[in-house]
């Protein structure tokens, strides 16, 4: 009897330590956010910013928009940004908003909305998350044709290839954190790649928890929490209920999580414990 007592005790032992995290729900928008696929919170101007396709997920409709909504989910305003088409990551950089939008990255003033240019990226088919870096190098994934771009001082430049199923970046310190598929990975400023971890299901946004440690969400409806040694514990299972979730934005100092739950079209807000 030994052994299978043995066996549980270490069933019991992985199941403990899988649950190490956990997520509250602190509020829900209604369902009138036009297919929400990012949330970037931004404390200085105090509002989240909400990328809104608004029509096809890969067309040029010119329905897209960004909409801003305050941190305790009140105060929506969908027309904030409007006419472009399907807006997906974004980032901030001084006074400027980035925006990856299909072929091209629209820069919008953080404050007023006002678009300030368009840097369009010729070979590029599926733009998709984007992020910068703290010297403001701005890094934004191309799903469609396996590529991350690179702009430095505004000008497009390739800087990975052949990355099947890229999808979420983040900029973390000098390395660029990098979902592309299953496979959860980091880059060095000289492109060499090392292994995190490999995620249950394709990884969409990614949020540093600032210990080492993220937050990844997978389109198909799951959130995900990857420690540092590369251990993968699920957090949220929307999939059950088809609610996607989408690029999730995060607050470090509250610790509180929102995701875009896409074809939902809500918001919704959690507290990481």
């Amino acid at each position: 009897m030994r052994i299978p007592i043995l066996i549980l005790l270490l069933l019991s032992s992985l199941f403990v330590r899988a649950q190490n995290h956990e997520l509250e729900k602190l509020w829900q928008t209604d369902s009138v956010v036009a297919i929400p696929e990012s949330v970037l919170p931004h404390l200085k101007t105090n509002f989240l910013y909400i990328s809104l396709i608004d029509g096809g997920p890969w067309e040029r409709d010119g329905k897209g928009g960004i909409a801003r909504l305050k941190p305790d989910g009140t105060g929506y305003d969908s027309t904030w940004i409007v006419g472009l088409h399907c807006p997906k990551g974004m980032g901030i950089y001084k006074n400027s908003l980035y925006i990856a939008d299909l072929n091209e990255v629209v820069v919008a003033d953080v404050t007023s909305g006002k678009i300030k240019k368009r840097i369009a990226i010729d070979s590029a088919s599926g733009l998709n998350d984007l992020t910068i870096s703290d010297k403001g190098v701005v890094y934004v994934s191309d799903s469609k044709t396996a590529k991350i771009w690179q702009l430095v001082n505004d000008v497009p430049k390739l800087f990975l290839n052949d990355m099947k199923g890229v999808n979420g970046l983040k900029a973390v310190k000098e390395d660029l954190v990098i979902a592309s598929g299953t496979a959860f990975m980091k880059s060095t400023r000289n492109k060499k790649l090392t292994k995190i971890a490999s995620l249950p299901q394709a990884g969409d946004g990614i949020e540093p928890i600032g210990n080492g440690d993220y937050l990844v969400s997978s389109w198909s409806g799951y959130l995900f929490y990857v420690s540092a040694n590369g251990t993968v514990e699920s957090l949220l299972e929307s999939h059950k209920e088809k609610k996607n979730i989408a690029d999730i934005g995060y607050d470090p100092a509250k610790k509180i999580v929102y995701v875009p739950t896409f074809f939902a079209k809500t918001v919704v807000a959690y507290k990481l414990k």
